[in-house]
């Protein structure tokens, strides 16, 4: 017998709730301003060649990130791809040791050896940014594992991208997930495209939360232009979770205005398309609710960004005082000492 068609559970619409917390969505503005300045300034660094190699901005997919995170604990871990700088703030670890990272100084979160893709902090329950597509499932499965083992009530974030979605490992570690019941919520990142290919040329599905039917795991959508959107989804799917220590796939709908990478021109993609997602941009979005609602007007909103804009000097000024990583530490960490 067929699997019978489920709906999709996606969120389009910023309803303001009742008892919606001021602070708190002030909060969430502030944060995703940050994340866009900082990445812009990450691109900017990359241009003056303050860095070089891989880098993959997260600039359009901040509310994400930040609905996410808000609903998140210290104690919960959180694993993710290659596109994981804001990823890793958001997770506690210091905007200006993550510069640090890139720039690849010794008070960078991975000593200055791990660089854009490698970012990590035991201390803050970051497991890592990961270069291999769709790497991290598998990792963030055995996070469930040892989440369910020490009988706790943490979760485990996994951020993928809607390309690792093909990947066989992908497959395996939502397979173990749901057989073992192990606490691990799977979020796919769908910005449209696997580096330059639209995911639609690339997967016989028309939803990616659909892997999920063949494992008989919870599963959803919502729209990841809305930062409140996304808080309030994942607030129920985490309050879940704690519970009942099941896994869940939750398909974000997202965009990336930036190339796959700094050196990916966008050709494959239009102006006119770029546009359209910019119109509902988080940031706008958000600004907009504020004001409707009377929780800000433009003086407040301005201070926010100027406040921001000199939080990401400091970032930035923290990074290139810091010293180069030591040459003779290339080997240290690589090999286990006995």
């Amino acid at each position: 017998m067929s699997q019978p068609k489920k709906k999709s559970e996606v969120v389009t619409e910023l309803k303001p709730k009742a008892k919606r917390d001021p602070a708190l969505s002030m909060c969430m503005y502030r944060d995703m301003v940050f994340f866009r300045r900082f990445e812009e300034r990450v691109g900017q660094a990359y241009t003056k060649r303050k860095f070089s190699g891989f880098c993959h901005l997260h600039i359009g997919q901040e509310a994400v990130c930040v609905g996410i995170q808000r609903t998140l604990r210290p104690s919960d871990y959180m694993i993710s791809g290659y596109r994981s700088h804001t990823q890793a703030v958001a997770k506690g670890i210091p905007p200006g040791v993550v510069l640090a990272e890139l720039f690849g100084k010794s008070a960078g979160c991975s000593k200055g050896k791990g660089g854009s893709m490698h970012m990590f902090s035991r201390e803050h329950n970051f497991l890592g940014g990961h270069g291999i597509v769709g790497g991290q499932a598998p990792l963030a499965t055995g996070a469930g594992f040892a989440i369910r083992y020490q009988q706790k009530d943490d979760i485990c974030v996994c951020y993928v991208g809607d390309a690792a979605t093909n990947q066989g490992q992908f497959f395996e570690a939502l397979n173990m997930a749901a057989t073992w019941n192990l606490p691990v919520l799977f979020v796919i990142e769908n910005n449209r495209y696997g580096m330059g290919t639209d995911i639609r040329r690339t997967t016989s599905v028309d939803h990616l939360w659909k892997r999920a039917l063949a494992f008989d795991m919870q599963h959803s959508d919502v729209d990841g232009m809305n930062v409140l959107s996304v808080y309030d989804h994942v607030t129920s799917i985490v309050e879940k979770m704690r519970k009942d220590h099941k896994p869940y796939l939750l398909e974000v709908m997202t965009y990336r205005y930036r190339g796959h990478s700094v050196s990916d021109p966008g050709t494959y993609r239009t102006k006119e398309e770029i546009a359209q997602y910019q119109e509902k941009d988080p940031i706008k979005q958000m600004s907009e609710f504020l004001k409707t609602q009377k929780i800000a007007d433009e003086t407040k909103l301005q201070s926010i960004e100027d406040e921001v804009r000199n939080a990401v000097d400091d970032a930035e000024k923290f990074a290139d005082d810091a010293p180069p990583a030591d040459i003779d530490d290339a080997f240290r960490h690589v090999y286990r000492e006995e």
